[in-house]
């Protein structure tokens, strides 16, 4: 088998979240998920061997608080002894001390504990999203990722920090209770494990609708925070074609759903408060009818009724509590679902293990600056293999050429660009920089030797200092004026309010459209690439600083092999090959004279690009 082959075998195509993943609201709970999140708790183990040893005294320790009340009640207060009540209050207040200093302890051990796993689950997603090749993103919406790291993951720092624990707590408390009850009188007890599962089916009933309530209610909110923010953003478009009316009436219908999603959960909330208190008030009556009659035939003491109803309480106020957090449980294991399908994710495609680093030749000292080869051989793509938008290109670019790539919106410019990049893989043919089949090296070697410049200008929240710095970390500040200096922007980056050390905003929202692409510019000379694209670079560039940019264009381009998509000819005029593309095919090549000469489609593309620079 060819190494091209060996290469293509091991690209395999596993589970891709997005394209009809199901929003489960509920999951049951799964064993295998637990252990697995517990797995992210190593950095804190000896904590959490302490939190499972303080969960485990503290849902004893109510419960001992509680018969100690009533061994107070029933001993030292009915005998009227004061020296022995001093001694009980004295250790009831020893053993509220020591209960409340370890819940301290378990609040705060849970909390570190929740937070490790979050902070490990997010930095796990961040790392596979970043592995992701470009056709992940194009698949998945960004909304689903970051409902991941938020969402899902609170989701589950809650199912850690509080119900895991709590519902240990809470069935502790239950057992002890249930235990010392059954010890102190037998017969109320079974009347007590008669009652429990009424008031379990009921709470665990209404807490369903309830849980399925609030979410809906949740989401609905959601929606209407997003769609204010959208209409805040895009103001202008909604006053510009007149939607104010339409949008408020979008708005009013969102705003009526949430209304409708809450009324809903507050009646339900308004059916189970009371029908649980009137079940409580239920339940106290038969207790003290049994228990009366039995104080009656002496079969227990008033002291000991007393204690016994503390117990009770103590065994049934958990079941409330039980039933929320189950449901709790149920959403934090949907969300791991999530999560853990996201992190479990493999790329469409990753660098062979047997790729090597692409060979720069200026590494050796004293060798000058050289381009790369590019060779497209009959290469055919589609971002879905079944609809090719390539079909049998080829081509070759030589070490410093430029190549311009010209053709209608769709004809696979853009794809070319994808391909050289290492964005994507080829479907079908060969592709080769320096000799080299692309899935032979490594994509990190390749981008290192690459610079680019896009349309779609981006720049990361900072100065414009350290945006151009990212094409070199290791720049000094000099480095980068020079980088400016030498593309002759240096003085409109200056004359910002700050010069250099001007802060952009979140997505370079500070600056204009061409201050950032200027920013971008000065950012891909520094990097001092091998290799440049430029995808409309220029297009929101006005004609005059354009202007200013071409000598410095040349200089950059000088020496370098650089693909070229643009609609503006001063781009495309000193271009080494025009490649005019139609539907995925290059049905023209040559220079720029050439191709007008010939007469075909690239000269009349020509003519359209020269009224369009006439009208610019």
């Amino acid at each position: 088998m060819s190494p091209q082959k060996a290469a293509r075998a091991n690209l395999t195509i596993v589970n891709r979240p997005g394209d009809d993943e199901d929003e489960e609201q509920f999951k049951p709970l799964e064993w295998g998920l637990i252990r697995r999140l517990f797995s992210y708790t190593t950095p804190v183990k000896r904590k959490l061997g302490w939190l499972v040893g303080l969960t485990a005294i503290r849902s004893a320790q109510l419960p001992a608080l509680t018969w100690l009340v009533g061994l107070i009640i029933s001993g030292p207060i009915a005998r009227h002894d004061v020296a022995l009540l001093v001694w009980g209050l004295g250790g009831y207040a020893v053993l509220a001390l020591l209960t409340d200093g370890m819940f301290h302890f378990r609040q705060r051990f849970a909390l570190e504990i929740g937070e490790a796993v979050v902070s490990g689950l997010r930095a796990a997603i961040f790392a596979q999203v970043q592995r992701q090749p470009m056709s992940f993103f194009h698949r998945v919406k960004l909304g689903r990722i970051i409902g991941r790291v938020t969402s899902d993951v609170e989701s589950l720092r809650v199912g850690i920090q509080d119900v895991l624990f709590v519902s240990v707590i809470q069935g502790g408390q239950m057992i002890f209770a249930a235990v010392v009850m059954a010890w102190c009188d037998w017969v109320l007890f079974l009347v007590v494990v008669a009652m429990a599962p009424v008031l379990w089916g009921v709470n665990r009933h209404f807490r369903v609708r309830l849980s399925r309530e609030s979410r809906a209610a949740t989401e609905s909110f959601s929606r209407v925070t997003a769609t204010l923010a959208e209409s805040v953003s895009g103001i202008r478009v909604t006053q510009g074609f007149v939607r104010q009316q339409t949008n408020a009436g979008l708005f009013r219908s969102l705003l009526y759903d949430h209304s409708r999603f809450n009324i809903a959960l507050a009646r339900t909330s308004a059916i189970l408060v009371p029908l649980l208190e009137l079940n409580s008030q239920f339940f106290v009556a038969i207790l003290l009818m049994v228990g009366g009659w039995r104080t009656f035939h002496e079969a227990m003491t008033m002291a000991d009724l007393i204690q016994f109803f503390f117990l009770a309480n103590l065994f049934f106020s958990p079941i409330a509590t039980l039933g929320n957090q189950y449901n709790q449980a149920l959403i934090a294991m949907a969300g791991a679902e999530r999560v853990f399908r996201l992190i479990d994710t493999r790329p469409d495609w990753e660098d062979d293990p047997a790729a090597r680093d692409l060979p720069d030749p200026r590494a050796v000292a004293g060798a000058p600056a050289a381009g790369v080869r590019v060779e497209f051989r009959d290469v055919t793509f589609g971002y879905d293999p079944a609809r090719p938008v390539l079909h049998g290109v080829s081509f070759t670019a030589a070490p410093g050429q430029t190549i311009a790539l010209v053709g209608h919106t769709g004809s696979g410019k853009s794809s070319i660009i994808n391909l050289v990049a290492k964005f994507y893989l080829p479907t079908a043919g060969a592709l080769l920089i320096d000799g080299h089949e692309i899935r032979t090296i490594t994509s990190g070697s390749l981008h290192r030797q690459m610079g680019m410049v896009q349309q779609q200008n981006f720049l990361f929240t900072g100065s414009v200092l350290e945006n151009i710095r990212l094409g070199r970390p290791d720049a000094t500040d000099e480095d980068i004026r020079e980088a400016a200096r030498r593309l002759d922007c240096l003085d409109l980056l200056e004359a910002l309010p700050q010069g250099l050390l001007t802060e952009v905003g979140e997505r370079g929202a500070g600056l204009s459209v061409g201050q950032r692409q200027l920013i971008c510019f000065t950012r891909a000379l520094l990097a001092d690439p091998r290799l440049v694209v430029l995808d409309e670079a220029t297009s929101s560039i006005d004609a005059l600083t354009e202007a200013r940019l071409q000598q410095a264009l040349l200089e950059l381009l000088r020496g370098r092999t650089s693909f070229i998509v643009a609609h503006r000819l001063s781009t495309i005029r000193h271009a080494d090959c025009v490649l005019v593309l139609d539907q995925g095919r290059i049905i023209e090549r040559g220079t720029h004279p050439e191709l007008v000469a010939r007469g075909g489609q690239y000269a009349a593309l020509y003519r359209q690009f020269v009224q369009i620079d006439d009208r610019a």
